[in-house]
């Protein structure tokens, strides 16, 4: 099911942009709207958001999410993991390799001499199938072959965006294997609250809250070091709201091994799996709020620290530390950590995930 050749969508974006033929596979552009008159754009290229319309405190709707224009920079994208789905792994794996019974697996090295979000080739690059269930949902489907980017198993993924009329931004993932693998899905919003724009505002000024009481220390090259950290006495300490700016870019070996903020929060959690707040933004220009839920162990904060000014959607551009990121996951290089929580998948499991990105504004 198409969207109705009526509706007009208020992002300006348009399908036929975003449509083309990839290994004979069709991409495309899918629009969720609600009756608040609020918009989401999806394409099926990554599964990338490239619009979440939402108004400010006068009622002036902006894009809040990074994103571009039409297929072939969502393709070449100087970052491109730009507002994607992320998998087999969201984040890094060190130097690429994890074991798994007894057999050691050798994975793609992206990111200096680690794999990050998959490969090269991951989720991020793939055409999903598409099916709108209606104007508030849309459903995408992949199936990763056995030894696709050097891990096991052949897995068979949906993820189902919606929109709902509370402006709830619902992302709710499955899976399933054929044989034992890692399994570590996210999406990975580039998130900017004042509005894409050129160029798009710095995100030092957001008062954020993070609800965890301890972090991911991480090596050099961004890989946990194993230790985990109370936040307490640090700039990691996000338990009461606070600018993201105001420690950015303190004298701290941690913030240094990030470029700034980098790192995995281990949620606070009563139980296991249980759907509970994991932070909230505020952007004080515009008055607009995000907040995050989400069954994951894990929330990845990162601040942007590696745009360099590149082009985006409409003519907008974005600078370094222009987007905030909050990847729900479990925790980085987890295949080599065993005491941290599994992210294993077994034959006659389901992988179930559900984060929620709840957008409103404060008067």
């Amino acid at each position: 099911m198409q969207q109705p050749s009526t509706y007009v969508p208020i992002s300006g974006l348009r399908r036929e942009d975003f449509q083309t033929t990839i290994n004979g596979k069709q991409t495309d552009l899918y629009f969720l709207h609600n009756q608040r008159g609020n918009e989401v754009a999806i394409t099926n290229y990554g599964g990338a958001i490239v619009a979440i319309m939402m108004p400010d405190r006068n009622g002036q709707h902006a894009n809040i999410i990074q994103g571009h224009d039409n297929i072939s920079d969502v393709i070449t994208s100087p970052e491109p993991f730009l507002s994607t789905l992320v998998g087999r792994y969201a984040n890094r794996i060190a130097k690429g390799r994890f074991q798994l019974r007894g057999k050691e697996y050798y994975l793609a090295t992206n990111n200096g001499p680690n794999a990050l979000h998959g490969g090269p080739k991951g989720f991020h690059t793939r055409v999903w199938e598409a099916l709108q269930m209606n104007e508030h949902a849309l459903a995408l489907n992949l199936t990763s072959a056995y030894g696709e980017e050097g891990y096991t198993g052949e897995v068979k993924v949906t993820v189902v965006y919606t929109l709902t009329d509370d402006d709830e931004l619902m992302i709710e993932y499955l899976a399933t294997t054929n044989k034992k693998t890692i399994i570590n899905l996210t999406s990975h919003g580039f998130f900017s609250l004042a509005g894409i724009a050129n160029p798009t505002l710095t995100i030092e000024n957001l008062e954020c809250e993070i609800n965890a009481d301890y972090y991911l220390p991480i090596d050099e090259t961004s890989i946990p070091t194993g230790e985990i950290r109370f936040v307490k006495d640090t700039p990691f300490d996000f338990r009461t709201p606070k600018q993201i700016g105001q420690d950015i870019d303190a004298d701290n070996e941690q913030i240094k091994n990030g470029a700034g903020y980098d790192h995995c929060y281990v949620l606070n959690k009563k139980e296991e799996k249980e759907l509970s707040f994991a932070a909230r933004v505020y952007e004080p220009i515009t008055g607009r709020t995000m907040e995050v839920y989400t069954t994951e162990p894990g929330l990845q904060f990162y601040t942007d620290n590696w745009a360099d000014g590149y082009k985006g959607q409409h003519g907008a551009t974005f600078p370094r530390r222009s987007a905030v990121c909050f990847e729900a996951q479990h925790f980085p290089d987890t295949p080599n950590h065993p005491y941290f929580p599994s992210v294993v998948l077994n034959p006659n499991r389901r992988y179930k995930q559900k984060t929620i990105y709840k957008f409103g504004v404060r008067a």
